[in-house]
Order: C-alpha cells, then structure tokens, then sequence
C-alpha cells in the first residue's frame, strides 16, 4: 500500500475548480420551478404565517386575561384586608392570653 501524498495547491485548486463546474452544471440541468407551484407555495406560506399571527393573538389575549383576574384578585384581597376590624391592643392581649390558656390546658392534660 503506498503512503499518503500531500497534494500540491495546483491538484487542489484543479479539483476545486472541478467541483464548482459539477456544481453549476448540476443547477443548470435542474428544472425551473413553474408559476402554478410557486404560487401554491406562497399561499401556503401566507396561510401558515396567518394561523401563527392568530395562534399568537389568541395566547396574548389568554395572557392579558389571566393577569386581569389576577389583578382583580389581588384587589379584592386587599378589600377584603382592608375591611377586617382592626384590634386594640387590649383585645389582641385578651386573644394572646387565650390562646395561652388554651394551649397550657393541652399539655396539662397529657
């Protein structure tokens, strides 16, 4: 088996050369695409980019529409914390110290 030759740049330029011409005579010999199937890939193309822009419409609006309910629900929350009666503090001792005797009857009675 004969070892490697490192080709010279004149091999390599000639069979660059030769690539391209295959290349170009390949294209030439292709056929033109027609009108009829250029215009169906058009309308296709059309039909694909107007279902994307509804698709996209539509996400939007089920966006802009959650984050509607969640603005209402963060307002009636704070409604619904704004309407609590606020406690003295005498009552909120009065709770505390509930809360306490409750929770020493518990461990007492284990």
């Amino acid at each position: 088996m004969p070892s490697f030759k490192q080709p010279t740049f004149q091999e390599r330029a000639a069979l660059s050369a030769q690539a391209k011409q295959a290349a170009l005579e390949k294209l030439r010999t292709k056929e033109p695409v027609d009108a009829a199937t250029l215009a169906e890939r058009h309308a296709a193309r059309l039909a694909r980019e107007a279902a994307e822009a509804k698709a996209r419409e539509e996400k939007r609006a089920a966006w802009e529409l959650e984050k509607a309910a969640r603005k209402a629900k963060a307002l009636e929350k704070a409604a619904k914390t704004a309407s609590k009666p606020v406690l003295t503090e005498a009552e909120r001792k009065a709770a505390r110290d509930a809360r306490y005797a409750a929770r020493k009857s518990r461990v007492g009675k284990r």
